[in-house]
């Protein structure tokens, strides 16, 4: 499935919820879909800075390919990492690089977090970017 076809499932499963207590409890049970993270994900070299709550995400790439593992500490939080990961596992350095990534905007994330989830948020995107950088 490509980026864009996963951006747009990802629309669907939200677009029915109304209420964004609903959303939240889609962000939590997808956030729930994430396998426990052990002690070598959870190493310094692997928080994400600037996160209200505590969230580490590595990257690994086999082939051409970048494979994310990721958790947190906090339900919502995991959900969102949880998506973001849906959307960016298993494909290319440049197609991480040349997506547009609406889906957040279209659900309404960014409207509806407290602005230090926000620039959580904004910092878990900067570092799957980051990793895609480095992996050209």
């Amino acid at each position: 499935m490509t980026i864009e076809e996963t951006q747009a499932e990802i629309l669907s499963e939200f677009e029915y919820l109304e209420d964004w207590l609903d959303k939240y409890q889609q962000l939590i049970d997808m956030g729930q879909t994430l396998p426990a993270g052990d002690e070598q994900l959870k190493q310094d070299k692997n928080l994400i800075r600037g996160c209200q709550s505590r969230v580490w995400i590595d990257c690994s790439k086999e082939g051409d390919l970048l494979h994310f593992r990721a958790d947190s500490d906090a339900v919502i939080t995991k959900g969102i990492v949880s998506l973001l990961l849906r959307i960016y596992d298993g494909h290319t350095p440049k197609e991480i690089l040349d997506t547009n990534l609406y889906v957040l905007d279209k659900i309404g994330l960014h409207e509806h977090l407290s602005p230090t989830r926000a620039n959580g948020l904004v910092a878990m995107v900067e570092q799957i970017r980051d990793y895609a950088r480095r992996n050209l």
